[in-house]
């Protein structure tokens, strides 16, 4: 028996959390980054009519994301130049 999307994200969720260490308060984060996942992966699946669809454009995110997790991007310091 297939699962349905909402099974897929469940168990996708709990493995996030797991993955993570098992945070408490994080459940709805770890909901929607595997509703993004599910949402990417149809979005590359052939259509009903057997043509390969388009993937949906990617969202970025400020910094980078490592195995889940999303890391700040290093601050920016301003450079000043100096009169001559």
């Amino acid at each position: 028996m297939a699962e349905t999307r909402e099974e897929w994200i469940k168990k996708r969720a709990y493995t996030l959390w797991e993955e993570e260490g098992y945070p408490t308060g994080r459940d709805s984060i770890h909901w929607e980054q595997a509703r993004h996942e599910r949402d990417a992966l149809e979005g590359s699946a052939a259509s009903s009519n057997g043509k390969e669809a388009k993937p949906k454009a990617k969202r970025s995110a400020t910094g980078s994301k490592t195995n889940g997790v999303v890391t700040p991007a290093p601050k920016r310091t301003a450079s000043r130049k100096t009169a001559s």
